[in-house]
């Protein structure tokens, strides 16, 4: 037996209309033929949700009597008693009544799934496990009931269900979300437009992050091995200043943060530090910044006309640069000494010094050799690429 498919409308916040959507997907299936049941639905005694279930065959809830009180569950055998070709079930993170067979209303939804029944839900991006504490402290509420990621990653289709804080807080003042009595309260606390906003961006994220997995299934499925142009790079200018290396780290993040993110260091020099001898230290390039895809770039201030070139970090200089990094273990290197300029600018001195190797690089202590151009690594300086065209 063939196991079901998972479709899940996921929201931001409550209201944004994950069942409205969802019950609209019912009506359209049910009207091409498909054998549709609903298994739960939560219609908070709103009026038009509860306008949009009449239509639909309803399997009745499960009563649980619990402290005095009866709950109505979902009725996970009459369903699959039932065997419909889709189930409807609302709220996936909820957690069930005490005496339930399984604790958690999506290991009832994996019940339906094993049996072969397609399920459509909906869950709020502040219910996922991984993002608990960060909608926690973003709204100051705890969400006691959660899904794991995983379950949700594994849904064959995810929709999200979209809406602007303004919106919704349009909708809440209407008494389309809340009773009149909740309205004043929910707006002055959980939905206030900061609270939305923050969470509407942490849902695009989240969903951003899984259309890319999806992508890089197709393109492996598919075999294409071309890069698509679906990320762009992230530019970083350094001055040498001591943010360089923060600003380096932060946009590593940004270009690593899923699949397909392009580095690109650029040093940026005013035309007086182009023309000195000496390039200025630039400790943010002392090493590769964590991302293989990095790469520095020299240029002149963005006013006069540009001379630059692009070239991976950590990779040795060829002879048309010069350069000077941190002298490693030791090791000394001489600078280029007094260049001369043709009338082209292009500097055509070379370095008549020596180089002072350490004991294990390959030679003697204080063994001496001709400096090579691509070699010449000053002492006590940091790593610095110029055009030298």
């Amino acid at each position: 037996m063939a196991r079901g498919q998972l479709r899940i409308y996921l929201g931001a916040a409550p209201g944004v209309g994950k069942t409205v959507a969802m019950l609209d997907e019912a009506h359209r299936r049910v009207e091409r033929g498909t054998d549709l049941v609903v298994g739960y639905i939560e219609t908070h005694d709103r009026p038009y949700t509860l306008s949009l279930v009449e239509g639909l065959e309803v399997i009745p809830r499960r009563v649980v009597d619990h402290r005095g009180a009866q709950l109505l569950e979902l009725d996970t055998e009459a369903v699959i008693a039932r065997r419909p070709q889709v189930a409807l079930v609302d709220e996936l993170a909820h957690t069930n009544a005490p005496g339930s067979k399984h604790e958690k209303r999506w290991q009832d939804v994996e019940d339906l799934l094993d049996a072969g029944i397609d399920v459509l839900s909906t869950v709020n991006i502040q219910h996922l496990e991984s993002l608990n504490d960060v909608a926690r402290a973003i709204t100051g509420v705890r969400q006691r009931e959660t899904v794991p990621d995983q379950v949700v990653r594994r849904a064959e289709q995810i929709e999200l269900v979209d809406m602007t804080p303004e919106a919704l807080r349009r909708r809440m003042a209407h008494g389309n979300v809340y009773r009149a009595e909740k309205v004043d309260a929910a707006l002055a606390n959980y939905f206030r437009v900061g609270n939305l906003a923050a969470l509407r961006e942490i849902a695009l994220l989240w969903l951003a992050d899984r259309v890319d997995e999806a992508l890089e299934r197709y393109r492996a499925a598919q075999g294409i091995e071309r890069q698509w142009p679906t990320r762009e790079r992230v530019v970083v200018a350094l001055t040498g200043g001591g943010e360089s290396e923060t600003l380096l780290r932060r946009g590593a993040r940004i270009a690593t943060r899923s699949s397909g993110g392009d580095l690109i260091a650029c040093h940026v020099r005013s035309r007086t530090a182009w023309r000195s001898t000496t390039p200025p230290p630039s400790s943010a390039c002392a090493g590769s910044p964590p991302t293989s895809a990095a790469s520095s770039t020299t240029s002149q201030d963005m006013t006069s006309r540009r001379r630059s070139s692009i070239m991976p970090v950590g990779r040795t200089p060829p002879r048309s640069w010069w350069a000077s990094a941190d002298a490693a273990g030791g090791r000394r290197c001489c600078a280029p000494a007094s260049p001369r300029r043709s009338p082209t600018g292009r500097a055509t001195s070379t370095c008549t010094s020596s180089r002072t190797r350490t004991p294990g690089s390959g030679g003697g202590a204080g063994a001496s050799e001709p400096c090579r151009d691509r070699e010449c690594w000053p002492a006590g300086a940091s790593r610095h690429w110029g055009s030298q065209r």
